[in-house]
C-alpha cells in the first residue's frame, strides 16, 4: 500500500456501512473453513514479517473481516487478535531498535504500519462487543461454565459447533494483554516517528480511543487488573506523548455520562501525580470543575462529579488543596450533592492537614487553613438540605478521631452540635447525638485527672488554680514593684516600708503588662501548642540573662544589712517569675477554663436529647440511649436524669431487629436493657466474686433513690424482664435480703429501696418473698416498720406479690391466686400496723397497702376490716382525756404515746395538728373528737368499701366456678359420655364465661352492692354514710385541712359503690371540686370522678360539663389529672364529647409541657376513632375563635395548625371548605374573618372540587377581601392548588379565580375609600355647619349687646 491517512481511514470508519474496502471478501458468504483459510494466509504473512501489514491483501483481509465481525467465531477472533498484537509487538520491537541506532529514514518507514496496526485494534475493540453479544450474557463472566459447556460440547454436530465457540469467546479475559500491548506501544518515542503534532495527537488518540471505549462498560472496570491497565495507558499517554487536553475532556465527559467512572478517573489521576509525576491534569480536571454550574433538577451529574471530588480528596488531598478556592464556589451551589461533595472534601483536608508534615509550609500557615477550613465547615451547618446538614455532621465526628485535637475548635463543633439538636430533620438530630458521644469519647481534657468531666469538680479545680494563680502573681508583683522603687529613689531608711507602700500605687502597671505579655504567649501557645513551650523557656531564659547583672550591680551599690535582707527577698520572688511556674499555672487556668466550656455545652444538649428520648424515630432514640450511656460513664451531672428518664423506654414495643446501611441494629427495649446491665449489673473485672454482689445490689437500691412513681413502675418491668430471663443472681438477691433484715442502722432510703427492689423480683418469681414471709413480717411490720411507716407501706406491697403477677382474663372462672386463713399471724400484725398511733401522713400510704394486703390474702377480709373499722371508730370518737391541753403540748404528747414515730418526724413528714379539738369551738364544755383520728376512720372505711366492691366480683366468680363444677358432676353423673362432650363442655363454659343478665348470682351480687353495703340495716358501711356526706357538706364546721382530705376521699369511693348513692349525692362532689381552695382536693375529686364515671358512666356524662371547668384550673396537677381523665373517658367511649374539645385543644399551647404533650396525645389517638375529630371542628373553631373562651390569634393559628394535620380525607376537606365558606356570611368581626381564612389556608387542595367548593362560597367573602390577611391566605391557597393540580390540566379556572379575588379586593378597597371620603365630607360638612351656627349666635349676642 502506498499510502495510509490515518485520520481519514477514522473518519470513514463513522459510517460502517459504507465504509469502502478495496479488496474486500464476501465474509458473509463463506463458511467457517474458507474464513479460516483467508485469516491464515493473513496470519502467515504477518508472521513472515510485521511489516507485510502495508500489504493491500493482506489489510484488505483483516478489515473485511472486523467490517463483518458478527459473522465470525469466537476461535476466529482469538486468532485474529493473537495475529494482531504479535505482529503488532514485534513491530513495535523494530522500531524501538531502529530509533536506538537513529536513522531517520528508517525510523520513518515504521510510520504506516504503526498507523495501520492502531487502526486495526480500535476496530477490533468495537468488533469484539458484538461478538459478546452473540453469545450468552454470562459468559465473559462465567469462567467454570465455559469449561463445562466445553467438555458437553466434544461430540456436539457440526451445527453447534459454532455455539460452542462463541461461547468460549471471552474478550473481557483477552483486555488486560490488549491493554499491556497498548502500554508498550506508549512507550514509543513518538516524536522521532511523527514529525508534526497533528499527525502524532491523531495516532495517540487512535491507540487510546480503545482504552477510553474499554473504560465505559461497568463490567469491566470492576476488575482490578483492567482498570490498572487503563490507567497505565492513559498516564503513559499524558507523560510522554502530550495527551493532558484530550485525557482531560475524556475524563470530564465520563464522569457526565458514565456514572460508574466516578472513582477509577480519582484513582487514575492519583497515579498519574503519584508514580508518573505529573500533577497538571488533575490541577485541569478540578478547574473544569469548579467552573461548572449544577441546577438543583439536575441529580445524576452533580452526583458523578461529588463521587469523584470525594475520591480524588481522599487519594490526592494535597492536589486538592491547591484547587480548593476555586471548588469552594460549589459550596453555594444549588445542587446539594455538590455541596455534600464539598464539605466531605474539606474533612478530607483538614485531616490532611493535621496529620501530615510538611516542611515547605508554616506551621503557623497551617493552623490559619485549618481555622478556615473549620469555619466553612461550621457555616455549612445552618445549609438549607438536611442531606447538607447530615453530611457535615458526619464529617465532624470523624475528624474527632485525629490525632490532633484543635481544642478551640472542639468547641465550636460542640456549640454547632447542640444547636443541631434541635433541626427539624431526624437525620440531623441523630448525627448531631452521635457527634457529642464521639466528642466526648475523644476529648482532650483527660491528660491531668483521668477524663472524667464532672461539672463540680471541674469548677472547684479551675477556682483552685485561680486562687494559686492569684497568689503567685501577687508575689511577683510585690517583688517587682520593690525592684522599680530603688531603681527610681534615692536608698534611705524607711525603704523597705516604701517598698511595701508602693505595691497599690506603681505595681498594677507593671503586672498589667505582665499579664498583656502573658496573654499574646497564650494567643501563640493555642496556635501551635507544642513549640510554645519551647518559646518561653527561650524567652525565661532571655529574661534571666538580663535581669541577673542589673541585680548584681544593685546589690552593690547596697550598704546596710536590712537592705541585703531585702534584695534576698526579692531575688526568691523573681526566681519564682523567672521559674516556668507562672507559665504552668496560666496553661492550667486555659486548660480548666476550655474544659469547663465544654461539659457546660454538653449539660445544656442534655435537656434536648432527653426530649428526643421520646422521639418516634427509633434511630434516634437508640442513639440518645447510648448519650445518656457515655454521659454517665464520664460522670455528667445531668446524666442521671437522662438514665431515669431513659427507664420508661422499657414500653416500647419494638423489639424487633433492623438493618440500615447493612448494620443490625437492636431493638429499643433491648438496647435499653444492655444499657442498664452494662452500668449497674455487669461486674467489673477487677473485683471478687463477693464485691461484685455488693456492688449490683447496691446500684439496684440506688435506683430507687427520689425515684417518682412512674419511675418505680417503669424499673418494675425492667426488673421483671430481667429476673424472667435468668439476668439477676440468686447471690444478689440473698445479699438484698441481708441489707433489708439487717440489725445495723440503716439508713431508711436504703432498706426501703431494697423492699421496693425485691417486691419488684417477686413479680417474676413469686418465691422472692414466699420464703421469706417471717423476715417481711418481723422488719417491715415490727419495729423498723413503725418506726418508719414507708418501709412498711413497701413491704405490704411485696407482701401482695405472694399472688404472683398472673393478670386475670375477663371472663375466666379460674383463680390461682393465694388464699390464707385468718388465724395467720401476718393479718394481725398487719391490724397492728394500721391500728398503732400514729400522726404521720405516711399512715395514709401505709395504711392503703395493708388494706389492699388484706384483700389479696385473706381468705375472708370483711372480718378483719369490720374489727379493724370498729376499733378505730371507738378511737376517734372516745371522749379526749385532755380537752383543755394547749395544741402544742397536745402534738407532743402523741409523739410521746408513740416514740417509734419520731423518726418519721425528723425523716421530713409533715406532722399533722389536731386542729379540731381545739379550734372546732372555743366553748371548753362541748364534746370534742380528735380529727387525725376521724381522718384515719375516714381514710379506712372509704377504701374498705371500694376494695369491698373489688372482694364482691371476686366471690361471685368463685360462686360461678363452684356452680359450674357442679353442673359438670351432674352431667358426668347422668351418663352423659357421649363423643360430643367435649364440644358440650366448651359450649357450657362460653355459656358461663358470657353470663346473662338473669343469671341469679349475678343479680346478688348487684344487690348486694346496690342496696346493703350502704343501705342495709346490718351494714357496718352503711353507718358512715351519712356521717361522710355530713363532714363533706359542713366545711365551715370541719375545718381541719386532712380530715376534709379524707372525708372527700372517703365520699368519692362510696359513690362508686352504689348507684342510688352516687345519684342522691353526686352534685355534692361537683360543688366541692367548684368551691374548694386546695388543689389536692380537686385533683383527688378529678380522678375520683373518673373511677365514678367508670363505674355509672350514665350520671357522670349528665355533667360533665363540670368535669371540663378543671382544664381552667389555676393548679397545674389538678389541670394535668383533669386532661388525663378526660383523655380516658372519652377515648374509651365511657362519656360523649358535647362541643367542650375546644377546652381540651386549648391544652395543646399549654405553658406546661407535659400537658401539652398529653393534649397531643389525646388528639392523636383521637383521630384513630372514626371522623371524631373532623365532626368536632366546627365547635372547636368556634369556642377558640369568638367568645369568652376565645384564644390569641397566634395560639389559635398553632392549635388549628395540629389539629388540621389529621384532616386527611379528601372528602372531609370538601365539606369543610363549604362550612367554612358559609361562616363568613354570619361573621361580622374581622379577627373571625382572619381565623376562618387561616383554616382555609390549612387544608390540602389536592382535588379540584375543593377548589371548587371555594369558587362557589365566593360570594360569601368577596366583601372580606380587602382585609389584608384574608386576601393573603387565599394567595396561599391559589399556590397550593397550583401545586397539587395535575399536569395535563389547563390553569384557565384558577387564574380566573385569581383575577375575581384581585378585582374583588380591588372594588372593595375603592368601596372602603369611598365610604371613607363620604364620612370625611360629612364630618366636614358638620364641622362648617357648626361654625355657621356658632358664628350665628355670636352675632346675635352682639346684636343684643349693642341694643
Amino acid at each position: 500500500m502506498d499510502s495510509f491517512d490515518l485520520q481519514e481511514e477514522l473518519q470513514a470508519l463513522q459510517d460502517l456501512a459504507n465504509y469502502d474496502i478495496p479488496n474486500e471478501q464476501d465474509v458473509a458468504s463463506m463458511d467457517t473453513r474458507s474464513l479460516t483459510r483467508a485469516l491464515e494466509s493473513a496470519v502467515e504473512a504477518l508472521a513472515e514479517s510485521s511489516d507485510n501489514i502495508t500489504d493491500p491483501i493482506v489489510f484488505d483481509t483483516y478489515r473485511s473481516l472486523l467490517k463483518h465481525s458478527e459473522a465470525l467465531q469466537g476461535a476466529l477472533m482469538n486468532k485474529l487478535l493473537d495475529s494482531l498484537s504479535s505482529a503488532y509487538q514485534a513491530q513495535v520491537d523494530s522500531t524501538v531498535r531502529d530509533i536506538e541506532q537513529e536513522d531517520q529514514q528508517t525510523v520513518a518507514a515504521h510510520k504506516m504500519p504503526l498507523e495501520m496496526y492502531a487502526f486495526l485494534l480500535k476496530w477490533f475493540v468495537t468488533a469484539a462487543e458484538k461478538v459478546k453479544s452473540s453469545g450468552e450474557d454470562d459468559a465473559p463472566v462465567a469462567p467454570v461454565p465455559k469449561a463445562r459447556r466445553g467438555r458437553g460440547g466434544r461430540v456436539a454436530s457440526s451445527r453447534g459447533a459454532p455455539k460452542k465457540t462463541a461461547e468460549e469467546w471471552s474478550w473481557m479475559e483477552q483486555i488486560p494483554a490488549f491493554l499491556s500491548l497498548i502500554s508498550r506501544v506508549l512507550r514509543l518515542k513518538t516524536q522521532r516517528i511523527w514529525m508534526t503534532t497533528a499527525e502524532r495527537d491523531t495516532f495517540i488518540n487512535c491507540i487510546t480511543g480503545p482504552v477510553y471505549h474499554i473504560t465505559e462498560s461497568e463490567q469491566y472496570m470492576k476488575s482490578q487488573h483492567i482498570r490498572l491497565g487503563v490507567y497505565k495507558a492513559i498516564c503513559l499517554a499524558v507523560k510522554h506523548h502530550g495527551h493532558g487536553l484530550a485525557a482531560q475532556i475524556n475524563i470530564v465527559q465520563s464522569l457526565q455520562y458514565y456514572e460508574h467512572l466516578s472513582e477509577p478517573m480519582a484513582e487514575c489521576i492519583t497515579v498519574l501525580a503519584k508514580e508518573f509525576d505529573y500533577s497538571q491534569l488533575g490541577d485541569e480536571v478540578l478547574r473544569d470543575i469548579a467552573g461548572k454550574s449544577f441546577s438543583a433538577q439536575d441529580s445524576k451529574g452533580p452526583r458523578a462529579f461529588s463521587r469523584f471530588l470525594v475520591r480524588l480528596a481522599e487519594l490526592a488531598p494535597r492536589s486538592v488543596l491547591k484547587q480548593i478556592s476555586l471548588l469552594l464556589a460549589h459550596l453555594d451551589s444549588e445542587s446539594y450533592p455538590m455541596r455534600m461533595a464539598l464539605v466531605e472534601v474539606i474533612g478530607c483536608l483538614v485531616r490532611e492537614l493535621a496529620i501530615s508534615s510538611d516542611l515547605t509550609t508554616d506551621a503557623q500557615q497551617i493552623q490559619k487553613q485549618l481555622n478556615g477550613l473549620y469555619d466553612l465547615l461550621l457555616e455549612r451547618t445552618l445549609d438549607l438540605s438536611s442531606y447538607v446538614r447530615t453530611k457535615v455532621i458526619s464529617v465532624l465526628a470523624k475528624l474527632c478521631d485525629l490525632p490532633v485535637k484543635f481544642p478551640k475548635q472542639r468547641l465550636a463543633v460542640t456549640r454547632a452540635a447542640v444547636d443541631s439538636l434541635d433541626d427539624k430533620a431526624y437525620g440531623v438530630r441523630k448525627g448531631a447525638v452521635t457527634l457529642l458521644v464521639k466528642l466526648i469519647v475523644t476529648h482532650p481534657y483527660g491528660l491531668m485527672h483521668g477524663g472524667l468531666l464532672n461539672l463540680k469538680e471541674w469548677e472547684q479545680r479551675y477556682d483552685d488554680v485561680c486562687a494559686e494563680l492569684k497568689r503567685v502573681e501577687d508575689v511577683v508583683g510585690k517583688a517587682v514593684e520593690r525592684e522599680n522603687d530603688e531603681e527610681e529613689h534615692e536608698e534611705d531608711g524607711g525603704e523597705e516600708s516604701d517598698g511595701e507602700g508602693g505595691l497599690q500605687d506603681g505595681s498594677s502597671p507593671r503586672r498589667r503588662k505582665a499579664d498583656d505579655d502573658m496573654d499574646v504567649d497564650e494567643l501563640e501557645e493555642d496556635e501551635t501548642q507544642g513549640e510554645q513551650d519551647a518559646e518561653m523557656h527561650d524567652e525565661n531564659d532571655g529574661e534571666r540573662e538580663t535581669q541577673a547583672p542589673r541585680k548584681k550591680s544593685k546589690k552593690k551599690s547596697r550598704k546596710s544589712e536590712l537592705d541585703m535582707e531585702a534584695l534576698t527577698n526579692e531575688q526568691a520572688a523573681l526566681a519564682a517569675l523567672e521559674s516556668n511556674q507562672l507559665l504552668h499555672l496560666r496553661l492550667r487556668k486555659r486548660y480548666y477554663a476550655e474544659g469547663l466550656s465544654f461539659i457546660r455545652q454538653i449539660e445544656e444538649g442534655m435537656k434536648v436529647v432527653e426530649r428526643l428520648l421520646a422521639s418516634t424515630n427509633k434511630l434516634e432514640v437508640l442513639e440518645a440511649i447510648e448519650f445518656f450511656r457515655v454521659t454517665y460513664e464520664y460522670q455528667f451531672e445531668g446524666a442521671e436524669a437522662g438514665i431515669k428518664k431513659m427507664l420508661h423506654l422499657i414500653w416500647s414495643k419494638d423489639n424487633s431487629a433492623t438493618s440500615e446501611d447493612g448494620k443490625e441494629l437492636k431493638g429499643v427495649r433491648s438496647r435499653l436493657l444492655e444499657c442498664y446491665r452494662s452500668l449497674y449489673f455487669d461486674p467489673l473485672p477487677d473485683l471478687d466474686p463477693k464485691q461484685q454482689v455488693n456492688r449490683i445490689a447496691k446500684n439496684m437500691i440506688e435506683l430507687t433513690y427520689e425515684a417518682t412513681l412512674a419511675e418505680l413502675t417503669s424499673l418494675e418491668e425492667m426488673l421483671r424482664s430481667m429476673m424472667d430471663d435468668g439476668q439477676i443472681h440468686d447471690d444478689v438477691i440473698t445479699k438484698l435480703w441481708q441489707v433489708y433484715s439487717s440489725d445495723r442502722a440503716l439508713p431508711k432510703a436504703q432498706r426501703r429501696g431494697t423492699i421496693i427492689i425485691l417486691g419488684m423480683l417477686a413479680l417474676a418469681r413469686r418465691s422472692v418473698v414466699a420464703e421469706r414471709v417471717d423476715t417481711l413480717v418481723k422488719v417491715g411490720l415490727g419495729r423498723l416498720g413503725k418506726a418508719d411507716l414507708t418501709l412498711a407501706r413497701y413491704t405490704c406491697v411485696a407482701l401482695q406479690r405472694l399472688n404472683g403477677s398472673a393478670k386475670k382474663v375477663k371472663g375466666s372462672l379460674t383463680d390461682k391466686s393465694l388464699r390464707l386463713e385468718m388465724d395467720s399471724s401476718l393479718f394481725r400484725k398487719l391490724q397492728d400496723a394500721i391500728e398503732h398511733p400514729c400522726r404521720s401522713r405516711e399512715w395514709f400510704g401505709m395504711a392503703e397497702q395493708a388494706i389492699n394486703t388484706v384483700y389479696a390474702l385473706a381468705n375472708r377480709p370483711d372480718i378483719l376490716c369490720d374489727s379493724l373499722i370498729k376499733n378505730l371508730t371507738k378511737r376517734a370518737f372516745t371522749r379526749q382525756v385532755r380537752p383543755t391541753t394547749p395544741q402544742p403540748r397536745d402534738e407532743d404528747a402523741m409523739d410521746e404515746d408513740a416514740p417509734e414515730s419520731a423518726e418519721v418526724v425528723e425523716d421530713g413528714s409533715v406532722p399533722v395538728s389536731t386542729q379540731a379539738s381545739t379550734q372546732a369551738s372555743t366553748e371548753s364544755d362541748k364534746d370534742v373528737g380528735d380529727a387525725f383520728a376521724l381522718s384515719q376512720l375516714l381514710f379506712v372505711v372509704g377504701h374498705v368499701a371500694i376494695k369491698q366492691i373489688v372482694y364482691l366480683e371476686l366471690v361471685e366468680r368463685e360462686l360461678k366456678r363452684q356452680k359450674h363444677e357442679k353442673e359438670l358432676a351432674d352431667k358426668l353423673a347422668s351418663g352423659r359420655n357421649s363423643p360430643s362432650r367435649g364440644k358440650d363442655k366448651e359450649q357450657e363454659e362460653l355459656d358461663q364465661v358470657a353470663g346473662n343478665a338473669e343469671d341469679e348470682i349475678g343479680e346478688r351480687i348487684v344487690a348486694i352492692r346496690e342496696t346493703e353495703l350502704l343501705y342495709g340495716s346490718h351494714s357496718l358501711l352503711a353507718v358512715y354514710g351519712p356521717m361522710i356526706v355530713h363532714i363533706c357538706g359542713s366545711p365551715h364546721k370541719f375545718k381541719n385541712r386532712t380530715l376534709r382530705a379524707a372525708a372527700t376521699l372517703a365520699f368519692s369511693k362510696f359513690l362508686c359503690v352504689s348507684s342510688q348513692f352516687c345519684d342522691q349525692h353526686h352534685h355534692l362532689l361537683f360543688k366541692i371540686l367548684e368551691t374548694s381552695k386546695d388543689p389536692s382536693i380537686r385533683s383527688n375529686i378529678v380522678i375520683a370522678l373518673g373511677d365514678v364515671a367508670v363505674s355509672f358512666s350514665n350520671i357522670i356524662d349528665e355533667n360533665s360539663n363540670e368535669l371540663y371547668k378543671g382544664l381552667s384550673d389555676t393548679d397545674m396537677v389538678v389541670k394535668k389529672n383533669t386532661l388525663m381523665v378526660l383523655t380516658h373517658l372519652i377515648l374509651n367511649g365511657m362519656i360523649k364529647v358535647k362541643g367542650q374539645l375546644g377546652e381540651m385543644a386549648k391544652c395543646l399551647e399549654d405553658e406546661d409541657e407535659r400537658i401539652a404533650d398529653l393534649a397531643k396525645l389525646f388528639f392523636s389517638e383521637l383521630s384513630t376513632k372514626d371522623n371524631a375529630i373532623y365532626n368536632n371542628l366546627p365547635d372547636v373553631i368556634s369556642h377558640l375563635s369568638v367568645g369568652a373562651h376565645a384564644v390569641d390569634e397566634e395560639v389559635f393559628q398553632s392549635t388549628m395548625r395540629y389539629i388540621f394535620s389529621f384532616i386527611e380525607k379528601e372528602k372531609q376537606a370538601e365539606n369543610i371548605v363549604e362550612k367554612l365558606c358559609q361562616r363568613f356570611r354570619l361573621s361580622e368581626d374581622p379577627r373571625q374573618w382572619r381565623d376562618i381564612a387561616f383554616c382555609l389556608s390549612l387544608l390540602p387542595f389536592k382535588s379540584e372540587r375543593s377548589v371548587k367548593k371555594l369558587i362557589e362560597g365566593l360570594q360569601f367573602y368577596r366583601d372580606k377581601l380587602p382585609e389584608e390577611t384574608v386576601y393573603a391566605r387565599f394567595q396561599e391557597i391559589l399556590t397550593k392548588a397550583r401545586a397539587n393540580k395535575s399536569a395535563n390540566k389547563p390553569d384557565a379556572e384558577l387564574n380566573e379565580f385569581e383575577n375575581i379575588l384581585e378585582e374583588n379586593r380591588r372594588q372593595g378597597e375603592e368601596d372602603q375609600a369611598f365610604e371613607k371620603r363620604v364620612e370625611n365630607k360629612k364630618a366636614a360638612a358638620k364641622k362648617r355647619a357648626t361654625r355657621r351656627s356658632a358664628r350665628r349666635k355670636a352675632s346675635q349676642r352682639d346684636e343684643q349687646e349693642s341694643e
